[in-house]
């Protein structure tokens, strides 16, 4: 029995007592949904398990076609994405897809193995987006969702407004004294939503003086808010994906300012100096 197949018995098994023998064309069209949901999560897991055995930031040499529009420059296709046609119910739809890795909230995973998405600004999405579908940036868990047929620029906008507006708590309300009751039930759905980052190792006092002096111009005192635009916020990121891309950025394998790809500034700090800068940042969600 094949994939699809098996996945059509368990939808069909799961939802018996909900479509007679003579299912309306709703009740058609949630099945479909259903299984294509699991069609994709399934086809996540099998190829989430390719990547951990090549390396999830690496790509194989097999992957390495352009998708046909790779003449044009990420700039240029960037400033082609229409933010503002986007449609927040076509963003959560594609999400189911997303959060297969990255969380039905982007919130990230694994302590930072899959980055927090949720909050970054749209702009920054759809950059990076465009930049694994031209293999800019290279990354081989990303290949099999990002090509123009899977996910077309209308797709991107859609996907990136949504994450955008995603708001995560760094903790859960404090809960009412005088309250008659307490809704266990949806403060357990509270509490998925919370990303709080572990205080990272470094001097903070340290980290905070190199932080204002060097980064918050562009990403901003408070590392989220007040950010320029298009530049991706640092509080609440996972402090081991920030680890992990610091040496990408140094040898230009991303590019730390589009504006000025030669840009040298990680490279310029110690490790002592970095490791310092991420224990602040870490404090930045509190």
């Amino acid at each position: 029995m094949g994939i699809a197949q098996i996945i059509e018995r368990a939808v069909c098994c799961e939802q018996r007592e909900r479509i007679d023998r003579s299912p309306s064309d709703r009740q058609l069209q949630n099945l479909r949904s259903t299984r294509a949901r699991l069609l994709g999560r399934l086809a996540i897991g099998l190829f989430a398990a390719q990547a951990g055995a090549l390396g999830a930031d690496e790509v194989s040499p097999n992957e390495m076609s352009r998708d046909g529009i790779s003449g044009q420059s990420t700039a240029i296709r960037l400033a082609e994405i229409r933010f503002d046609q986007a449609d927040p119910d076509i963003g959560a739809e594609i999400n189911e897809v997303c959060a297969g890795c990255h969380g039905p909230y982007g919130e990230g995973g694994k302590q930072g193995e899959y980055p927090r998405l949720a909050g970054l600004p749209a702009e920054f999405i759809a950059r990076q987006l465009l930049l694994f579908r031209s293999r800019e940036r290279k990354n081989l868990a990303m290949v099999e969702y990002i090509d123009h047929r899977q996910m077309p620029d209308e797709d991107i906008a859609q996907i990136s407004v949504y994450l955008a507006a995603i708001e995560l708590p760094s903790r859960l309300p404090p809960l009412e004294p005088d309250a008659a009751e307490i809704n266990a039930y949806q403060r357990l759905l509270d509490a998925e939503r919370v990303v709080q980052i572990p205080l990272a190792p470094g001097d903070i006092d340290h980290g905070g003086l190199l932080y204002r002096r060097e980064c918050s111009s562009c990403h901003g005192r408070n590392g989220s808010t007040d950010a320029q635009p298009g530049v991706p916020m640092l509080a609440g990121q996972y402090t081991a994906y920030l680890w992990r891309q610091i040496p990408k950025y140094i040898d230009k394998r991303r590019i730390h300012d589009p504006e000025d790809p030669d840009d040298e500034l990680l490279a310029a700090f110690s490790e002592d100096e970095l490791r310092d800068i991420l224990a602040y940042i870490s404090t930045l969600d509190d």
